[in-house]
Parts: C-alpha cells; sequence; structure tokens
C-alpha cells in the first residue's frame, strides 16, 4: 500500500488592510474562483482524501472549504491545525511524520514559501515558487507517514488555475 499527498498553496487573497491580522486575510474574486475551479478539477480526478487538513488562516480554510465542496468532502470534518500557519518546512514535515497511518491520502493547504520548499524537499523535485491555488500530487512507495523524509516521495503532478482549461 501506499501513501499519497496533496500540498495545496491557499488561493489567491484580498491584501491586508489597515491593522487586520494576516490570518484573517479573505480569498479575493479570483482566489474564490480558482479554489472551485482546483476543486471540479480534483473531482474530475476522483480525488478521494480521507482527511483535509488546513492552515487555521481564514484564506487557506476558505481554500480547503471550496476544494472540499467540489469533492464532495464534509466541510465540517476539516482540520485546523495551527502549526501550519507560518511553519517551516522542518515543522511541515513533522506535522506529515504524525499524520495517522490509517490515512493514505491527505490533503494540506498551507501558505508559501513552507509549501513550495517542502514539495521540493520530499520530492528532490525542482518545482519553484507554487502559484496561489497550486496543488502538488506526491505519491510514497510506503504505508508509513513517519518515513516521509527529503527525496522519498516521487512527484506526480503539480496543477494550477492557468493550467485548467473551464
Amino acid at each position: 500500500m501506499s501513501k499519497t499527498l496533496f500540498l495545496i498553496r491557499h488561493a489567491k487573497a484580498l491584501d491586508r488592510q489597515n491593522n487586520q491580522p494576516d490570518s484573517e486575510r479573505e480569498l479575493d474574486s479570483v482566489g474564490l474562483q480558482n479554489a472551485t475551479r482546483m476543486g471540479m478539477n480534483l473531482e474530475h480526478q476522483n480525488v478521494r482524501p480521507d482527511i483535509i487538513i488546513s492552515s487555521p488562516a481564514l484564506r487557506a480554510h476558505a481554500t480547503a472549504s471550496l476544494i472540499a465542496e467540489q469533492i464532495k468532502y464534509d466541510t465540517s470534518k476539516i482540520h485546523h491545525n495551527p502549526e501550519i500557519y507560518e511553519a517551516s518546512t522542518r515543522t511541515l514535515l513533522q506535522v506529515i511524520n504524525q499524520f495517522k497511518n490509517e490515512w493514505s491520502n491527505v490533503i494540506l493547504t498551507g501558505h508559501n514559501p513552507s509549501i513550495s520548499y517542502l514539495a521540493e524537499y520530499i520530492t528532490k523535485e525542482e518545482i519553484g515558487n507554487m502559484t496561489t491555488c497550486g496543488v502538488v500530487r506526491i505519491e510514497f512507495d510506503f504505508d508509513d507517514w513517519s518515513l516521509v523524509s527529503e527525496g522519498t516521495g516521487e512527484l506526480i503532478s503539480y496543477q494550477y488555475p492557468d493550467l485548467l482549461n473551464f
């Protein structure tokens, strides 16, 4: 058995307003549309996560929720992990290493630059700066999340809204 991890950078958000906490930035109209489109794309690929884990920041939660709606995942079951917000690559890796092994397919929604760095670290592939609402699909040839580390994952795809034809 293997594991599949979807790393998603939150969709495009509004700029920060005066005195507004960064974590309360909402998606802009492009972000709302793109998250829905990426969700439709994942639905078309028949993606069925065991769990969706998101940063608690509004823009990440909204992205995860819009994608969840499209793939028919109960949005009330999205798990918020505060460690993902402003996480280092090392912290994100520790979050993944603690996933329950009963989960085979996991969606993790977070932020740059750490989500891009993590994708490159795990796959040893050059992905660059993931675009907003970019989705990296990584597969692992083992059944234990604690084994995820440098170079252990295979990059299956990197998709983002500009690649979609709808």
